[in-house]
């Protein structure tokens, strides 16, 4: 199967940065996307960006301008560039993969455990 972990979540202070990232591992045939998810207390959880292995990006509206997510497609890994930081970016950031495992080559979704960004006004 194909392993997410994430690290580099933290506390700052509105107006922040941080640098979230992302390592793929386990028996791995391809990742077509790779990208992040936030979940918010009380929140469903909203996506925050996606890049494709072409670095094709998608970006939630509320992120834009401030965020940017960069992939390394030899090393699986995905980071998130957070700028700009907001007491409303506080939540679980989940990295999320879309890819076939050796195993069985069947293109699912894969997930992460989240990494905490709390943002404090």
């Amino acid at each position: 199967q194909v392993q997410l972990v994430e690290s580099g979540g933290d506390l700052v202070q509105a107006g922040g940065s941080l640098t979230l990232s992302c390592a793929a591992s386990g028996r791995i045939l391809s990742i077509d996307i790779m990208g992040w998810y936030r979940q918010a207390p009380r929140k469903q959880r909203e996506l925050v960006a996606t890049i494709t292995s072409g670095d094709v990006t998608n970006y939630a509206d509320s992120v834009k301008g401030r965020f940017t997510i960069s992939r390394d497609n030899a090393k699986n890994t995905v980071n998130l560039r957070m700028n700009s930081l907001k007491p409303e970016d506080t939540a679980v950031y989940y990295c999320y993969a879309l890819g076939r495992p050796i195993s069985d080559r069947i293109r699912r979704d894969f997930w992460g455990q989240g990494t905490q960004v709390t943002v404090s006004s």
